[in-house]
């Protein structure tokens, strides 16, 4: 339908430029005489009919051989490579936290002063970004899972892959569909920023007081985040658990670390949470189980009154909860980027 009224409107345009009276001629510049014989004006009209369908036809095939489908921006299908994140995902739920990581930890960088960092480069890929702290692991799980795909997609820059991998892994572990645009392009190692941009779990006095919170607000403000998105964003740790041997901590915020919901919060305002008793750094674990744990960063969202409003709200409506983390990861997601194609991906 949209071919058929496209093609009647320029073959109306260039029929009325033959209507006595009418100024389409002159505007696209032809001339008829007037001492013309009628003859002459017929076999005009008739010349200039026929080319208006031959060019309109031409205009007809460029715009449908240029108008790229959604899925295929930038000559990569995204949902082929989409598809491909989600096997790793159905084979091995565990890997879909790690998934996420790696997306967020790509985006996380972003400096808006500097106008530096950011997922727009894919530098999370060279040793020296992956060699950060809070890195730890990322080179041996994520990055090299997602090697073979790379390799798959010519065109699929790592930028675009490590992104669209945290969108997928927060579809297939039961969270919403989050917008996700592609054309990231890789940056090389001169773009890697210097270490300590994403946050830290604990700083100042051990375990949580007042300056985590200060963490957390000067590092997502460097970002551009404001509390709302902050503690949005936190809802992540849903998903997955702290390992010894990368980050020092140990434990899963929740029971179910591969179904992402509101659980982060729905356990961190019900639980009573004490600190733990062991030689690793301070982290906290709940009193009934022992089997839980929360970081500082996390229980500072009590602590502070500005942040406790919002997870009050996000502990009682999951709705609103999945609904304010998309909009907060797909900014997350395009720190650092700039001519991105919105993109069909699931």
């Amino acid at each position: 339908m949209m071919k058929s009224a496209s093609l009647a409107i320029i073959l109306a345009t260039a029929t009325q430029a033959f209507v006595p009276g009418n100024n389409v001629l002159s505007n696209i510049g032809t001339k008829l005489s007037a001492s013309s014989s009628s003859v002459e004006a017929q076999d005009d009209r008739r010349a200039f009919l026929v080319s208006a369908f031959s060019t309109t036809a031409a205009v007809a095939s460029i715009a449908a051989t240029a108008t790229p489908l959604p899925a295929l921006a930038n000559g990569v299908d995204y949902k082929a490579v989409s598809k491909d994140i989600a096997a790793l995902i159905k084979a091995d739920p565990d890997k879909g936290p790690t998934l996420v990581r790696l997306a967020w930890h790509s985006s996380g960088t972003y400096d808006k002063m500097s106008k530096d960092g950011g997922s727009g480069g894919g530098t999370i890929r060279f040793k020296e970004e992956l060699a950060h702290g809070g890195n730890a692991g990322l080179a041996k799980t994520a990055v090299k899972w997602l090697e073979p795909i790379h390799k798959k997609y010519p065109g699929l820059s790592y930028a675009d892959l490590y992104t669209l991998a945290g969108v997928t892994a927060f579809k297939e572990l039961g969270g919403p569909i989050i917008g996700w645009s592609s054309g990231r392009v890789d940056q090389p190692v001169a773009a890697v920023t210097p270490d300590g941009r994403l946050p830290n779990a604990d700083v100042g006095p051990k375990l949580a007081d007042s300056s985590d919170a200060d963490h957390l607000r000067q590092i997502f403000g460097r970002m551009g985040f404001n509390d709302k998105e902050i503690v949005a964003l936190s809802g992540a740790h849903a998903l997955g658990r702290c390992h010894e041997n990368a980050s020092g901590f140990s434990g899963p915020w929740t029971f179910t670390p591969t179904t992402f919901n509101n659980a982060y919060f729905t356990l961190l305002t019900s639980l009573n949470w004490v600190p733990k008793e062991w030689k690793g750094p301070p982290q906290y674990v709940d009193a009934g189980t022992g089997k839980l744990m929360m970081l500082p960063t996390d229980l500072v969202l009590l602590q502070d009154k500005k942040f406790m409003k919002f997870v009050t709200v996000y502990a009682k409506d999951e709705q609103k909860f999945l609904k304010d983390f998309s909009k907060a990861f797909q900014k997350l997601n395009e720190l650092g980027t700039s001519n991105l194609t919105p993109t069909e991906w699931a």
